[in-house]
């Protein structure tokens, strides 16, 4: 990408606040825009991180056997109360709602999250126990009427979610189909490179029986976890009453963020809807199920948050994406004499399959072009200046400040070396 076609200004990032410092440096310099609390646009960076934290999902769920589907957004207010959820989730505020037309017979949502529509589809695809077990699952916006949107991309009204829904003959299944799943899960943010605790949770709105969240540490988070010191087992502080944890003496407190939850929810809802298949007797039987969702903003708000860089004195000077999510894995800065020697490396990163930016503006200073690499955090950049011959190039490391002059293909060797996503 050549970043004359960005529209990047060179602002300052200064006095940031530590946390949530890296979705702070997104907003400063534009990189995400919020029309309103709880709402944004995304510009092409954190897009595509957002675009390779869904591939690492995608990726993952093939290798476990999973289906992508595509559910409407738009839902009919009829379908919800099927399952009887409808006013609840319009009472308490939660859901965002399209007033019914006088010729409509029926109001529509915008989806909070999607059963309802889920067993609708299964319904039409899935008719004998003989298909079963399936798990479908999605990537797209989800919908709610946030009251309380903090940490930006932690929690918002509108947001990028994977959702997937099992459904089996019998309960065993359903318990299969959830480990199978949960081991997904695990490989997902492993791959993701993000160390999470799965803890025991509440189910909440969706209902069900066993329930677990996918917590990752962190200072700014708004959960409260407890995690055996000896077993390393994890709790939601929500359910130690319901485990009848008295004695937090054995366990180490923790405040993280939930990246995902998954659930068993059983017959709660093919049973009111009525969603069936035909069992071995022949016989029209409710569907086993279960639920699982991994909030696809909120974890590329994490890595953002992560990945901030300091200076000495211990200020925010911007963000290192981890080599394996950034989507462009270094950024050329040149000075004005070594402009066509930056297009000519450009060119051959390209050709070498190495996605790389090349800062080709010409109204931008030399300093502030380096300074506007740590805004993009991307993980290394490439500085054609005094301090290199022909041929050479300094190599920096955003993240640590480390500088080692190489020729052109070590820069290729380094960069191949990487585990990167692209």
């Amino acid at each position: 990408m050549k970043l004359s076609h960005y529209g990047l200004e060179t602002n300052k990032i200064e006095n940031l606040g530590q946390a949530f410092a890296g979705q702070e440096v997104l907003l400063r310099t534009n990189q995400i825009i919020q029309y309103e609390s709880g709402i944004f646009g995304y510009s092409i960076i954190p897009l595509r991180v957002m675009q390779k934290v869904e591939s690492v999902i995608r990726e993952v769920f093939d290798e476990f056997g999973l289906v992508e589907v595509l559910l409407p957004v738009m839902q009919n207010e009829a379908l919800w109360r099927e399952s009887g959820r409808w006013d609840g989730y319009v009472n308490d505020g939660t859901m965002l709602t399209v007033l019914a037309p006088k010729a409509a017979k029926a109001a529509h949502c915008l989806a909070p999250t999607a059963e309802e529509a889920v067993h609708f589809f299964a319904a039409k695809n899935i008719k004998s126990y003989k298909t079963l077990p399936v798990t479908y699952w999605q990537i797209g916006p989800k919908f709610r009427n946030e009251l309380r949107n903090r940490g930006y991309m932690m929690r918002g009204k509108a947001f990028n979610m994977m959702d997937a829904y099992s459904f089996d003959k019998d309960e065993a299944g359903m318990g299969s189909s959830y480990e199978n799943m949960r081991a997904a899960y695990t490989e997902v943010f492993k791959r993701l490179g993000l160390d999470v605790f799965a803890v025991a949770a509440d189910s909440g709105a969706i209902g069900g029986d066993n329930s677990e969240e996918f917590m990752f540490v962190s200072p700014v988070g708004e959960d409260t976890i407890y995690i055996d010191k000896q077993t390393g087992k994890g709790y939601n502080i929500e359910v130690l009453e319901k485990y009848g944890i008295k004695d937090l003496s054995k366990y180490d407190e923790k405040r993280s963020v939930e990246l995902g939850h998954i659930f068993q929810y059983g017959q709660k809802y093919s049973q009111p809807m009525n969603t069936t298949f035909q069992n071995a007797s022949d016989k029209p039987e409710p569907f086993w199920g279960g639920c699982y969702g991994i909030g696809v903003s909120r974890v590329v708000a994490v890595i953002y948050d992560n990945a901030a860089i300091k200076d000495a004195k211990g200020n925010i000077v911007g963000i290192s994406l981890p080599c394996h999510i950034a989507p462009y894995k270094v950024q050329i800065i040149s000075s004005n004499e070594k402009t066509a020697e930056a297009a000519v490396l450009y060119k051959k990163l390209k050709k070498d399959g190495i996605a790389c930016i090349l800062d080709d503006r010409a109204h931008v200073t030399f300093g502030a072009k380096i300074q506007d690499v740590k805004k993009l955090g991307t993980p290394y950049m490439a500085i054609l200046g005094d301090k290199v011959k022909s041929g050479e190039v300094e190599v920096e490391e955003t993240a640590t400040g480390t500088k080692t002059i190489m020729n052109t293909e070590e820069l290729i060797k380094l960069l191949r070396g990487k585990i990167c996503l692209s």
